[in-house]
């Protein structure tokens, strides 16, 4: 386990907020928090460069401090900052020591520890928008980058026969099996693997992830979606579509609906 640098970024604009999680997120910061002055980009102590970190800043124009946060102050950090997240009356998203949703569909318990996946932020949220779209019953699901394994979950919720939940890193592995323990699943494999492969193909594939890693395994992804499968893809940019786009349309992917939030989208293809 890895303990965390938190580095916090002075901007009060919700919108470069937004454009910075895209770019850190390419550096390999791994979770954010977001107030009303302030950015908060957590990445694994091994990982963090300050140099890097000092010409982003140069770049876009912001001033920033880093403090180095042990494993075992991380949970104590979430729960005094975690709040529920209701997306529409279809899902709850909630700390096990908030009270249960009462007027949603699926109430689902997650602890985040160093993972990515509460809900908060827009490509989760709109992941799960467009889940609530699609069928899942007896269907079997590749969750792609699975953080905190909250897709998993709900995918499971709505009646996936089988989910396989893939991560590459230790933290979330450990995070996502004990959220699937404590929502009390049992069709949810979590698999720890370093690179995108397919021994079979799957119903539904869900990769909110990053632009970068989409473009780089789209034809891969092509390969593990069965023929009348559906993929969903988030952690996009609205300035990312055309990329995507054109990289879906060269495997064969065609677009069926767009959902956009606060300057991110999630986009379905099949």
């Amino acid at each position: 386990m890895n303990n965390y640098y938190e580095v916090t970024i002075e901007c009060d604009d919700p919108e470069k907020q937004e454009i910075l999680i895209a770019i850190f997120s390419s550096e390999g910061y791994e979770s954010f928090e977001q107030s009303g002055s302030f950015l908060k980009a957590f990445i694994p102590q091994g990982a963090y460069n300050a140099e890097i970190l000092s010409t982003i800043a140069v770049k876009e124009g912001f001033a920033w401090t880093a403090t180095l946060i042990e494993q075992q102050n991380w949970n104590a950090l979430w729960e005094s900052n975690f709040e529920p997240v209701q997306v529409d009356n279809f899902a709850g998203i909630r700390a096990d020591f908030h009270p249960p949703f009462t007027d949603v569909e699926h109430d689902m318990v997650i602890t985040p520890k160093m993972s990515f996946g509460t809900g908060h932020h827009a490509t989760t949220y709109m992941m799960m928008q467009l889940m609530r779209r699609l069928d899942f019953k007896h269907r079997s699901v590749f969750d792609f980058g699975s953080g905190t394994g909250i897709l998993a979950i709900l995918a499971e919720k709505l009646g996936a026969s089988e989910v396989v939940a893939v991560d590459n890193d230790d933290w979330c592995i450990e995070n996502a099996t004990e959220n699937v323990q404590i929502n009390n699943c049992r069709n949810i494999k979590v698999e720890k693997s370093e690179i995108l492969k397919f021994e079979r193909k799957f119903d539904l594939i869900l990769a909110n992830i990053n632009r970068n890693i989409i473009l780089e395994n789209i034809h891969i992804l092509r390969q593990g979606l069965s023929k009348t499968g559906n993929i969903l893809f988030s952690g996009l940019l609205k300035e990312d579509q055309k990329d995507i786009h054109d990289a879906c349309q060269s495997v064969g992917f065609q677009h069926k609906a767009t959902v956009e939030r606060g300057g991110w989208i999630a986009l379905w293809y099949f």
